[in-house]
């Protein structure tokens, strides 16, 4: 892999990890999901107008079926990562959401498909089952059962992470489908997609107006800011894929987890941060062990 590949991916994981910090902060739900995605619509039609000007009259219903599972698929995504957020730390749900996507990919390719895996594989695996365990607290588990508060948060926090994992395995498969077989521009998958989200959500705000604008007044700048630097992680992880084989681009993105671990054990003062950070790094080293096996 170049040295400006590497480069990219770095960036591209600090963007990621900080835009999911940004979100854990604003403490949205569902309407601010839709605010997010409703701006990201606003701010990036220029770059959407301008690639999907030739492409997307070519379309036919392959293409928006994508489109469409994809914009629901992420909506899931992003509506699961936000309670999460909201009732667990970001240290135990962003690694566990980010690290559990390739693991239960790979779990399914085993059991369903009668993929084998290699010892290298089985490394990963192990890996990153060993840094669920040090996230969830490690040998504190035992202490934890004492504090039945603790134990809560940590249990939604270990579901969501999970949960959110699932759905990114699954708008992963869809969307490489799109730019694999379909050969769709994958800028557009998720441009496009935003209609999708705006769509769905537009009800949950239609719901309770007053309580949506009250909101909106508290939350714009968190929303702007997500959706202005959240899809930019995404197109430099699309040049860094141009340089550099996606077996290596996609385990070395891993490295988010560990910016998250640091940099969010630090801003929101999450407690056994040395802990979630050993987890952090032992799921990225798994995820890349898996990717390599």
């Amino acid at each position: 892999m170049s040295l400006q590949a590497f480069a990219l991916i770095i960036v591209a994981g600090l963007i990621h990890a900080l835009w999911n910090i940004v979100a854990k902060k604003a403490g949205g739900d569902s309407r601010f999901a839709f605010f997010t995605s409703a701006i990201m619509m606003l701010i990036w039609a220029p770059l959407g107008w301008w690639m999907g000007r030739e492409a997307v009259p070519l379309w036919g219903a392959a293409e928006w079926g994508i489109v469409a599972a994809s914009g629901l698929l992420h909506v899931g995504y992003f509506v699961v990562l936000l309670r999460g957020y909201s009732k667990a730390d970001l240290t135990v749900v962003y690694p566990l959401a980010r690290g559990s996507g390739p693991l239960l990919s790979s779990m399914v390719a085993i059991v369903f498909l009668g993929e084998q895996i290699s010892s290298l594989g089985m490394v990963g695996i192990a890996g990153v089952v060993g840094g669920v365990f040090l996230i969830a607290g490690g040998p504190g588990l035992l202490r934890l059962r004492s504090d039945p508060q603790a134990h809560e948060r940590l249990r939604h926090g270990l579901w969501y992470g999970l949960l959110t994992g699932a759905f990114i395995a699954s708008y992963t498969v869809v969307d490489g489908y799109g730019v694999k077989l379909l050969l769709m521009s994958p800028i557009l998958i998720d441009y496009m997609g935003n209609f999708v989200r705006v769509a769905l959500l537009a009800p949950v705000v239609l719901r309770n107006l007053p309580e949506a604008r009250s909101l909106w007044r508290q939350q714009w700048r968190f929303a702007a800011l997500v959706a202005l630097v959240s899809p930019i992680a995404y197109v430099l992880v699309l040049y860094a894929m141009q340089q550099a084989p996606l077996s290596h681009v996609a385990p070395a993105r891993e490295v988010s987890m560990l910016f998250a671990a640091l940099i969010g054990g630090h801003l929101l003062s999450e407690g056994d941060r040395l802990v979630r950070i050993a987890g952090a790094v032992c799921i990225a080293a798994g995820v890349t062990a898996l990717a390599l096996g």
